[in-house]
């Protein structure tokens, strides 16, 4: 199991912070301990970064990918639509509070904004970060089945077909790339899967796109 004292820890000193990185840390595990939070939880980020483990040595600054995997959720209100704009905008702040240069605390914030899938990104750590978040698309079918369960249970509130309509198109978003993954490792190990688990979400949901 990923241990993420660790990875804090890795991540804390690596981009240049100091000072005591407790109080952070347990504040961004109590924000990924939030009740209405199913599937973007710890269970996620350690999943993100057991996969930034695996394939840090493809990133062209590792600890700046890790920093932004730690910060792309500290922000998730179900209500509000600029989640990765508010955490891109905290992750910078806490790391330039904390002696961060700039430069690095502005690469962060960037890479965190990546997170928000709109655009398929063109610089290398920007998709290495997006693959490993998107990840799950290409999970065994049991840990994918799920996740579908908890995103469906995280969005309970929305009542009505809307739901299941924005989740169809969502999904078939991903679909419609030439790739759902930015990067040849991330490619060759889930598209195959990723695919395969997108196609039968989409036919298990009634209703037009």
């Amino acid at each position: 199991m990923t241990d993420l004292h660790e990875s804090w820890h890795r991540m804390w000193f690596g981009v240049g912070a100091s000072g005591n990185e407790a109080p952070t840390f347990a504040e961004l595990v109590r924000r990924y301990c939030e009740p209405h939070r199913k599937y973007h939880t710890l269970q996620h980020l350690e999943e993100c970064i057991s996969w930034f483990e695996a394939a840090s040595h493809l990133a062209e600054r590792p600890v700046e990918v890790e920093a932004a995997l730690w910060f792309h959720d500290a922000i998730y209100d179900l209500g509000q639509a600029d989640n990765e704009e508010q955490s891109a905008k905290w992750a910078r702040a806490v790391l330039s509070s904390a002696g961060v240069s700039d430069d690095v605390a502005a690469r962060v914030e960037k890479l965190v904004l990546a997170t928000k899938h709109t655009s398929l990104p063109a610089a290398q750590d920007e998709r290495l970060l997006v693959d490993i978040d998107l990840s799950i698309l290409g999970a065994d079918e049991q840990r994918f089945a799920e996740y579908e369960l908890q995103i469906c249970d995280e969005y309970s509130f929305v009542a009505g077909p809307i739901f299941p309509q924005k989740r169809r198109a969502i999904l078939q978003s991903f679909l419609d790339r030439r790739f759902i993954y930015g990067t040849a490792h991330f490619r060759s190990a889930l598209e195959a899967k990723a695919r395969f688990n997108v196609s039968n979400a989409i036919a298990k949901i009634a209703g037009p796109l």
